[in-house]
């Protein structure tokens, strides 16, 4: 069906709480499974950004102002919008489609994919 949808691709959410919000495709499912029989896909975005960080700032608040926040969500094909962007961070070895089974286990992926993030913020690689 859509085969530009792949892993890595940035994306722009049409419907829902994160409506008009950037997410990043961890998989893809285009002829569905069990119990969603529909095209969706496996997202994972930061929730809330880093700040603004100052040359004077002392280390702790530097390290405060560095912290993101991410969720990872299923959605369905016809509730995105592809941008021509991809993103540079490998997470399909952290998140998986078990990770939503539990609360517990969707808290732990959530933690592992925002030290991810964080690690590619600190080194400046973003823009």
């Amino acid at each position: 069906m859509v085969k530009f949808l792949k892993p890595n691709k940035i994306m722009i959410i049409l419907q829902g709480r994160y409506v008009r919000r950037k997410a990043m495709i961890v998989k893809s499912f285009n002829g569905g499974i069990c119990d969603r029989p529909y095209s969706h896909c496996l997202v994972t975005r930061i929730k809330k950004y880093p700040s603004n960080v100052i040359h004077k700032d002392s280390a702790k608040k530097t390290a405060k102002k560095s912290r993101v926040k991410c969720f990872i969500k299923l959605v369905n094909y016809q509730h995105l919008m592809p941008t021509r962007y991809t993103l540079d961070v490998d997470l399909k070895d952290v998140v998986t489609i078990n990770a939503l089974q539990t609360k517990n286990k969707k808290v732990a992926t959530c933690k592992a994919t925002r030290k991810r993030f964080e690690e590619r913020f600190k080194t400046g690689k973003n823009r």
